[in-house]
């Protein structure tokens, strides 16, 4: 089984900035995608960003300029660091890792982590 250590989140004032990280344990098969996604409330999950195991990363539109994702592919660990945050940030974000096993895609989640973004 895959295990996820998220930290990270909390209450920041709008502007401020958090730091997510997210640790994966119990990985067998090859990374192939760490990412971010998250969920507000009476919302769909959606992505904020993903990293490939070659650096390739995307970003939703909303946080382009915003966010950075990294990695640290020896510790299989996922970072977003969140700048001049908003309001509209404000939900659960919940890790992601999909992992390769021969041509087969392994999709993996964390529990979440609240990100609340208020004076």
């Amino acid at each position: 089984q895959v295990q996820f250590v998220e930290s990270g989140g909390g209450r920041v004032q709008p502007g401020g900035s958090l730091r997510l990280s997210c640790a994966a344990s119990g990985v067998i098969s090859s990374v192939y995608i760490m990412g971010w996604y998250r969920q507000a409330p009476g919302k769909q999950r959606e992505l904020v960003a993903t990293i490939s195991n070659g650096g390739r990363v995307e970003y939703a539109d909303s946080v382009k300029g915003r966010f950075t994702i990294s990695r640290d592919n020896a510790k299989n660990t996922v970072y977003l660091q969140m700048n001049s945050l908003e309001s509209e940030d404000t939900a659960v974000y919940f890790c992601k890792l999909a992992s390769l096993s021969g041509a087969q895609v392994f999709d993996y989640w964390g529990q979440g982590t609240q990100v609340t973004v208020s004076l």
